[in-house]
């Protein structure tokens, strides 16, 4: 069996400096995504915050490394992010092997 690449972030400075909880860890794998959560918040509208920080965090850096402005692409994520949550999920949560 060959050792297949994985390739990780580094926690953020903060986090290394002052601790922290992860609670996503997000990885390709075949062309498809690898999650792994912990619920972490009492309100799950604090996810709807995070991931709307996480969306202007990934805008600003295709508004500085690419063509795209960072406010394209902020809004470009905002209708894949609403046309994925408007499909159906076919993901029982279940490891993929």
């Amino acid at each position: 069996m060959s050792q297949a690449e994985l390739r990780e972030l580094s926690p953020p400075p903060d986090a290394r400096e002052q601790g922290g909880v992860e609670v996503l860890r997000v990885f390709v794998v075949d062309h498809a995504l690898s999650v792994s959560l912990q619920r972490a918040f009492d309100d799950p509208a604090t996810w709807g915050m995070l991931l709307g920080d996480v969306a202007q965090h990934v805008a600003r850096i295709y508004g500085r490394e690419s063509e795209i402005t960072a406010e394209e692409a902020l809004e470009r994520i905002r209708e894949a992010l609403e046309a994925g949550l408007d499909r159906p999920d076919e993901d029982d949560g279940a490891p993929k092997h």
